[in-house]
């Protein structure tokens, strides 16, 4: 499996999650918040892995490790006015939240048909 959270947009502050609020006017954002200890994350991660390639033709993705930043999660869910959960994608159009999805129900085709 190709490591594609290198590739992925990192997010680290709460300036990062402002760029994306803002770029989402210009092409759909995704956020996946992922708990490193977490096997159901690493399971999610591990789908979405698969999927990248396919995911990041229609959307710019962003990863926020849930560990190490844990004050930037909680401040992403007070903003975008959604309930904290790990592992979760959000994606954002638009300067709003389309689509939320947490454990299992995270999957590639879901996230596409919200882009």
């Amino acid at each position: 499996m190709a490591n594609h959270k290198k590739a992925w947009d990192h997010i680290k502050s709460k300036e990062d999650l402002g760029k994306i609020i803002d770029e989402s006017v210009v092409k759909p954002q995704i956020i996946f918040k992922h708990s490193t200890s977490c096997g159901i994350s690493a399971y999610a991660y591990e789908k979405l892995a698969e999927g990248a390639g396919l995911l990041e033709e229609k959307a710019d993705f962003n990863y926020l490790d849930l560990l190490t930043y844990r004050s930037v999660s909680n401040y992403i869910a007070d903003v975008l006015k959604v309930l904290h959960q790990s592992p979760q994608i959000i994606v954002l159009k638009d300067k709003k939240v389309v689509l939320t999805l947490s454990h299992s129900s995270i999957q590639v085709d879901k996230i596409l048909s919200s882009l």
